[in-house]
């Protein structure tokens, strides 16, 4: 299952955002996971910035999500702050094609996935904008 959070900036999606994380945290049976371009929040838990990891692409992303997964199958919800930020593009078809992707390994392995992307809603693809 994928969520996507897209707006403007300063359009509420980090308030948004921080309050899902922190229900995550309470609430997820499994653990929860944030990505994000930068370590600019704390939360409780696990944090990773993707400058660290070069995430510069949706194939490096592809690989690494899989990586993360493949070392602790117990994840339950993984939240992705400002992907296209993270991967240095702007919304397209290979950000369609990412979310698709994320969408059936989420069903695959039951994980959801909640997804920022800083850019006015209107600019989303009719594939994208089925995970408002």
């Amino acid at each position: 299952m994928v969520r996507l959070i897209m707006g403007s900036k300063g359009s509420g999606k980090t308030k948004q955002l921080i309050e899902m994380i922190n229900n995550a945290a309470k609430d997820e049976p499994g653990n929860v996971v944030c990505i994000e371009a930068n370590r600019n929040m704390t939360y409780d838990i696990r944090l990773i910035d993707a400058e660290e990891y070069k995430l510069n692409n949706y194939d490096s992303f592809r690989g690494f999500i899989s990586g993360l997964y493949a070392g602790n199958y117990d994840i339950s919800h993984v939240f992705i702050d400002s992907l296209c930020r993270i991967v240095g593009r702007d919304v397209d078809q290979e950000t369609e094609d990412f979310l698709n992707w994320l969408d059936v390994f989420g069903e695959r392995n039951n994980i959801k996935f909640t997804v920022t992307i800083s850019a006015d809603a209107s600019l989303a693809t009719d594939g994208v904008k089925k995970y408002f």
